[in-house]
């Protein structure tokens, strides 16, 4: 039976850092206050003129070179991203451009910090009806431009970084590749996690911005106690539903949204630290794009082999969340 399985992994971050004493400097916080509840020591912005497509195409270009395949080898095309380059087109699509494909299917995918694992599955779906033999899957994310980085907005804007990974999928038929993936959403939940406008019901012309609908916002624990509900019982359900253990996972990677929130999970599993990748304290909640960007790095580290069991989850806004795992 055919299944998708990663061949090429690649991320990229602009090569602006800001630091927690460069948002002391804008706002009423400090280094100790966002690691104390975060984890997150330092995250990247882009500079003016640089958007989500971009980072795309620069962590695609490293998944491609990791994969050894060529741009023209791509069957199609998923970016996942809250942050698209423009109201639309997606920025799929400017991806596509950017790679110098033409024609080929772009779709993305707007389920915020799911958006990876809702992609890994809809390509995984593609590749095993036989639609498609290699799929890129890329989570990119520009939440700089779009923070306020104020006292006010502290909250949520210390949380977010810039950057972008990107997962070559090809069809195989050995015992690797994606071995099953499960999504879940609670739309009742959409406003505890949330940017309220623009939008249709909220259009520019009649936005007030000093209402400060614009900015994201959030209720933190209200999120961190789903959280790590969801993220233990999604983990379950994928080890259940193939039959193994936790104790026979090689690797967790989970949607890096707080430190706090990781070692909380860890923690209820009873898995040792080696068994569970974090970067956040570098790259700060980079939403769809930091489940890539952990397994890019991991791989570089030499912490994913061949015929190890990962598992991946992720949780986020909608509320959505789900889980896959993978025989790498």
């Amino acid at each position: 039976m055919k299944r998708a399985r990663i061949i090429g992994l690649g991320h990229y971050v602009p090569p602006k850092v800001v630091t927690n004493e460069d948002l002391a400097k804008v706002m009423d916080t400090s280094d100790a206050w966002i690691r104390e509840r975060t984890g997150i020591q330092k995250r990247h912005f882009v500079e003016d003129g640089m958007g989500t497509a971009d980072l795309a195409f620069e962590a695609t270009k490293k998944a491609l070179q990791d994969s050894k395949k060529e741009a023209k080898e791509i069957d199609f095309i998923i970016l996942a991203t809250l942050s698209p380059d423009y109201f639309f087109p997606g920025s799929g699509v400017l991806l596509q451009e950017k790679l110098g494909i033409d024609s080929i299917g772009a779709l993305d995918i707007r389920t915020q910090c799911t958006g990876f694992i809702y992609g890994l599955s809809i390509a995984d779906t593609m590749i095993r009806a036989g639609q498609y033999e290699r799929v890129l899957l890329v989570g990119s994310e520009v939440h700089s431009t779009a923070l306020d980085l104020s006292t006010r907005g502290r909250d949520v804007a210390v949380l977010f970084g810039d950057g972008a990974g990107a997962a070559l999928l090809e069809a195989t038929e050995g015992d690797q590749g994606v071995l099953s993936t499960h999504l879940h959403a609670e739309g009742r939940y959409a406003k505890e996690l949330w940017v309220e406008a623009p939008g249709s019901l909220n259009p520019v012309p009649i936005l007030n911005l000093e209402e400060c609908r614009h900015f994201p916002k959030m209720n933190g624990r209200e999120v961190f106690k789903h959280a790590v509900t969801r993220f233990i019982k999604v983990i379950q359900e994928a080890l259940e539903a193939n039959h193994v253990t936790k104790e026979e996972m090689d690797l967790l990677v989970v949607h890096q949204a707080n430190l706090r929130i990781a070692e909380a999970v860890r923690e209820y599993l009873r898995l040792p630290p080696e068994k569970m990748y974090n970067n956040i304290q570098r790259y700060g909640n980079t939403t769809a794009a930091s489940i890539p960007m952990a397994l890019s790095e991991a791989k570089a580290e030499g912490k994913l082999k061949e015929g190890d069991l990962v598992c991946l989850a992720a949780f986020g806004s909608g509320f959505t969340w789900g889980s896959a795992l993978i025989r790498w």
